[in-house]
């Protein structure tokens, strides 16, 4: 397979992106916002950060295929798991702990 020529990313853009968000996250850091939004948005700003130096820096931008098999993989596993365990979830009587005082009780 032929890999595909793609340009250089600006790099000096995306410094300046990050350098950006970091100032956004220190300005919601300081103000006085109800804990709720400003822990949404300190994550939300955060994300969008990881999410360039992936791109960019780590070149994923770039890893269509490999990055797509990397997130479907562990997925599918998943979901395997889960279709498999689940006939063993259903025939398995659960007892809880007061259930077993109760017939502790009864056996004294």
């Amino acid at each position: 397979m032929a890999q595909e020529e793609h340009k250089d990313p600006n790099y000096m853009a995306i410094f300046w992106w990050l350098l950006a968000l970091t100032i956004l996250e220190v300005i919601v850091a300081i103000t006085d916002l109800p804990t709720p939004a400003k822990a949404s948005l300190l994550v939300a700003m955060a994300l969008g950060k990881a999410i360039l130096v992936a791109m960019y820096f780590m070149h994923l931008r770039f890893e269509r295929l490999t990055l797509g098999a990397i997130v479907l993989t562990p997925l599918i596993l998943c979901v395997f798991l889960l279709l498999m365990l689940f006939p063993d979830l259903l025939g398995t009587p659960h007892e809880t702990v007061a259930e077993m005082k109760k017939v502790e009780k009864v056996k004294e």
